[in-house]
């Protein structure tokens, strides 16, 4: 073999590991908001033949499946915490999430359900507020407002009835608002692979509850892309943790906003959906107010930090 081939892999490793953990960041943010979108397109072709709550459950136990040679790799002693409720407690707010996420995907469009799914840091703010306690100041506070005006200029209320998959959605989101403050809570202390490995730990036999009450068994066809929700959600949940990891949040979240571009190429391509108007001009103004809250809490946290650093 060649000596160029054997150093290779080390010579891969060594690029990546080189790079600066902004720009490390970015691109484990990016792959997940596709691998995210890719995700949603194939829950949306299953909807076809299985249950909602039915392909949640398989998206689990595949990811769990794939997510075992992690856990054999490092050890069980990878998985030791302390925190074991903060997992629970996350476990049980993702899996709200995904059970009404998955279930709005098959009943609106695709577009339209990513969009109002980017409510998440507003509702986080507000989480952060009201429930932590944590002073939030008038400008965060109107971002919010702002936000909420982008869902009524995606929903429509009056010109169109409130959809139940778009209100699904918005409840994903507040779930999935609850997850990702206590996941910035766990990554202080805990390491990225431990906080997937618990999720899909927890998930697999959490989605089994509700998917027995709809329980199809899946036709052979299906199989293939049930193997393939699984392996994209673990790594969706990898890189995402990851970037989150790597990078301020503020540096990395908008990013996330690329799963709507991409998710809109997928529909298109496999569904011949195409987003409104309306939800192109919503998620604009979503993206905004959430873009500005993300860099306020960081510009906050760096003016906060000299303080908490003095003697």
């Amino acid at each position: 073999m060649p000596a160029s081939d054997e150093v290779a892999p080390p010579a891969r490793r060594a690029i990546l590991r080189d790079l600066s953990p902004a720009t490390r960041g970015a691109l484990l943010m990016i792959c997940a908001a596709v691998v995210f979108s890719a995700m949603n397109t194939i829950i949306r072709v299953l909807a076809a033949e299985l249950p909602a709550f039915e392909i949640a459950f398989f998206r689990n136990f595949c990811a769990l499946i794939f997510m075992l040679p992690w856990v054999a790799r490092y050890g069980m002693s990878s998985l030791r915490t302390e925190r074991i409720k903060l997992y629970s407690m996350r476990a049980l707010a993702g899996l709200a999430s995904m059970l009404c996420w998955f279930t709005a995907v098959t009943l609106i469009p695709l577009a339209e359900a990513t969009a109002l799914s980017f409510t998440g840091p507003m509702f986080a703010t507000a989480g952060a507020a009201l429930l932590l306690r944590e002073t939030v100041g008038w400008r965060r506070w109107g971002a919010v407002v702002m936000g909420f005006v982008g869902v009524l200029i995606i929903v429509r209320p009056g010109a169109v009835d409130l959809s139940f998959g778009a209100s699904l959605a918005l409840a994903s989101a507040v779930f999935m608002a609850a997850g990702s403050l206590l996941v910035k809570t766990l990554s202080r202390t805990e390491p990225t692979g431990a906080i997937v490995s618990y999720m899909v730990i927890y998930l697999a036999p959490l989605s089994l509850i509700p998917a027995l009450f709809v329980w199809v068994w899946p036709p052979m066809s299906t199989w293939p892309y049930l193997a393939a929700l699984g392996l994209l959600g673990a790594i969706a949940h990898l890189c995402y943790t990851g970037a989150l990891a790597a990078a301020d949040a503020s540096a990395v979240m908008p990013l996330d906003y690329m799963r709507l571009p991409a998710v809109a190429l997928f529909a298109y391509a496999m569904f011949a959906e195409v987003p409104t108007v309306w939800t192109w001009a919503g998620a604009g103004v979503i993206i905004l107010a959430s873009t500005y809250i993300a860099q306020r809490e960081m510009r906050l946290r760096r003016q906060r930090a000299p303080a908490v650093a003095a003697p």
